[in-house]
């Protein structure tokens, strides 16, 4: 015991070798539950990932459920599907695990990515799109005008393990929810190493993973990124409330975000 208090102490997340327990318990059935929930402000990622910059340390505390975030406080379990499967494409790179109905399938990824670019989405039954998984993708811009910026908030932030590299502007690897105001709130969860912005403003939060040089960056999420829409503009497959209130019971109250949640938290990258 003593030793593990010390690995708790010195930071390192247990979150992801705990993550499939079941721990739900009511007069019915017993039903698999899901306890990932905001870890405490500067939680430590993968301690397999390079270091974030010392620029983003700011950020970076925001970005882990810092005060001012939308997070519900106290962990409650959330139940999730009953049956799980694994997904991985045919050379291994990537693999991730997913709700047993769920259906992984890869595409022809979009203009612009790198040779052996991959894409694959994930959708419900019922052909609802719920994520996206892709690799290859070219550097995007970090410019952000300061006319631009518009206020962002973390509703939920998780660390993960996964590879990620480091640099400028990156913080150590979440599984996040943020929403960023614009005539409504709109919504994207994702994996990521990017920080969101300075002093809790951002013209676009990006659901990215840096990847190694010449290989391109990685993203899982239901968008590359999210930004403040106009009223004509198509939103989905990103989120839009009228209120902070609604995407937070959005991220704590429904299995929906649970599953993806646990989906997301599932990735692993094969360099």
């Amino acid at each position: 015991m003593r030793g593990m208090a010390t690995k708790v102490r010195s930071g390192v997340s247990l979150l992801v070798a705990g993550a499939f327990l079941a721990g739900c318990s009511s007069a019915g059935p017993v039903q698999p539950g899901w306890t990932a929930q905001p870890g405490p402000s500067g939680a430590a990622g993968s301690s397999a990932s390079a270091p974030a910059s010392p620029d983003a340390s700011s950020t970076a505390a925001s970005e882990g459920a810092a005060p001012g975030s939308a997070s519900s406080g106290a962990p409650q379990a959330v139940a999730t599907a009953a049956a799980w499967k694994s997904f991985s494409d045919p050379g291994k790179a990537v693999s991730f695990d997913l709700p047993e109905d769920w259906i992984a399938q890869s595409v022809t990824p979009e203009e612009g990515a790198l040779p052996g670019a991959l894409k694959i989405e994930v959708k419900k039954p019922d052909g609802t799109f719920m994520a996206a998984l892709r690799t290859g993708l070219p550097p995007s811009s970090t410019e952000c005008p300061e006319a631009s910026r518009r206020a962002y908030t973390v509703v939920s932030s998780v660390p993960v393990e996964v590879s990620a590299a480091g640099g400028e502007g990156t913080i150590p690897p979440r599984v996040v929810f943020r929403v960023i105001q614009g005539y409504k709130y709109f919504g994207s969860y994702g994996v990521t190493n990017v920080a969101g912005g300075t002093d809790g403003q951002a013209c676009e939060l990006r659901n990215i993973l840096r990847g190694p040089a010449g290989k391109g960056d990685y993203s899982f999420g239901d968008v590359v990124s999210v930004r403040p829409f106009a009223p004509d503009e198509k939103v989905a497959p990103a989120k839009a409330f009228d209120t902070l209130d609604q995407a937070a019971r959005y991220a704590n109250e429904g299995s929906e975000f649970a599953n993806v949640q646990r989906m997301l938290m599932s990735l692993k990258i094969k360099n």
